[in-house]
């Protein structure tokens, strides 16, 4: 499982070396999918979008653009985790995005 963030699904301003790290993700999970999907090895990633976290923007208590208006919860985050290591997901190179609906516009 990589994580990246939404930042690897849109281009974001003013930080374009943490964008660029987290597309890369994008491209390390589908190569390494097709790499260690014949050992029956599922690989995929999900893309956090904004998690109160200690890294979310302290003064920025109202998340912008997301249909869902509120932060989301690290333990959202870790239910989609569990889920996608357990057997009964049948998922490998995938993109899970866990991001309020910001994607969606």
């Amino acid at each position: 499982m990589n994580t990246s963030s939404v930042a690897g699904l849109v281009g974001t301003p003013g930080i374009s070396a943490y964008v660029a790290s987290k597309w890369g993700i994008r491209g390390m999970t589908k190569s390494a999918a097709m790499d260690l999907g014949p050992d029956n090895i599922r690989v995929f990633s999900i893309h956090p979008g904004a998690i109160d976290t200690p890294m979310s923007p302290a003064g920025d208590r109202e998340p912008k653009g997301q249909i869902i208006s509120r932060w989301g919860k690290p333990q959202e985050v870790a239910k989609m985790m569990l889920f996608l290591v357990t057997d009964a997901s049948f998922s490998t190179g995938s993109e899970f995005v866990i991001d309020g609906g910001f994607t969606a516009r």
